[in-house]
């Protein structure tokens, strides 16, 4: 019992001084007037025109996706629908053989 007083008294001694250091002060450093320089992505993007889409498709993303989504919208003023269509679009240009894996699937098409 007397073990358990004595860790009682050691804890109530510790609260009674605090022992944290003292905190570092900050040194604020003034923005520079130069804007930051726009990824050129970004500005491929914006220049994107979806005005004349109608094709509306539901897509499905994890939390974490859908959160940097948000944030690029935010940070760059680019919403969820021209993102996914430059995706898209990239995709495809990037990657040919998608095309020709379609162009053969639908050579092969029946009705």
């Amino acid at each position: 019992m007397s073990e358990i007083k004595t860790l009682a008294d050691q804890l109530r001694s510790k609260m009674a001084k605090p022992d944290t250091p003292e905190k570092p002060v900050k040194v604020v450093k003034p923005k520079s007037a130069k804007p930051p320089d726009i990824p050129e992505i970004v500005s491929l993007m914006r220049n994107l025109d979806v005005s004349a889409n109608k094709t509306l498709i539901h897509a499905r993303v994890d939390a974490q996706t859908a959160k940097m989504i948000h944030h690029l919208k935010i940070a760059t003023g680019i919403e969820v629908t021209r993102l996914i269509c430059f995706s898209i679009r990239q995709l495809f240009e990037q990657n040919p053989e998608l095309k020709s894996l379609i162009k053969a699937h639908l050579a092969n098409f029946e009705l």
